[in-house]
C-alpha cells in the first residue's frame, strides 16, 4: 500500500522516490511484455477499445449484462459453425443461436442496447465453404 506523502516534501519528488525506491527493491523485474513496445502504439482507437480488450481478457461472461453475454455468445456460435465439420451441423449451431437473439428482441435484455440481428444462414454457410476451399 501507498504511504502518505511526508508533509513538506512535493509531490514530483515524492512519485520519483517511491518509484526508484520500488525498482530498487526489483519490483518491476519480470513484468510481462517488458522490453517490448505498447501493444497499439501509434494506432488509432476505437471508442470502446478498452471495453472490448477487456472482454477480450475475460473470455468469460462472469459479471457482464445479458446483453454483452449475448454478443458473446453469438460470435462463439458463429465461429464454431464456421469451424462445423458438416453443413447440418453449422445450420444446427446457427439456428439454435438465432432463436436466442429473436427472444432477446423480444424480451429485451438489460445493458447496453442490442444490435445484434439473428444470423443470415444460407450466407454463412456459403462463407464456410469459402473459407474451407482456401485451407
Amino acid at each position: 500500500m501507498t504511504r502518505r506523502k511526508p508533509p513538506g516534501t512535493g509531490f514530483e519528488s515524492w512519485i520519483d522516490r517511491q518509484i526508484r525506491e520500488a525498482q530498487e527493491r526489483g519490483e518491476f523485474d519480470d513484468l510481462p511484455s517488458a522490453g517490448k513496445p505498447l501493444p497499439g502504439a501509434g494506432t488509432a482507437l476505437e471508442e470502446d477499445w478498452w471495453i472490448k480488450r477487456k472482454v477480450r481478457e475475460e473470455e468469460g461472461t462472469a459479471g457482464l449484462p445479458p446483453s454483452l453475454v449475448l454478443r458473446k455468445r453469438a460470435e462463439t456460435a458463429k465461429a464454431r459453425a464456421l469451424a462445423a465439420t458438416t453443413d447440418a451441423e453449422a445450420r444446427a449451431i446457427i439456428e439454435e443461436m438465432n432463436a436466442e437473439i429473436l427472444d432477446a428482441l423480444r424480451k429485451p435484455l438489460s445493458g447496453p442496447p442490442l444490435t445484434l440481428m439473428p444470423f443470415d444462414v444460407d450466407e454463412l454457410l456459403r462463407e464456410r465453404k469459402g473459407s474451407s476451399r482456401g485451407q
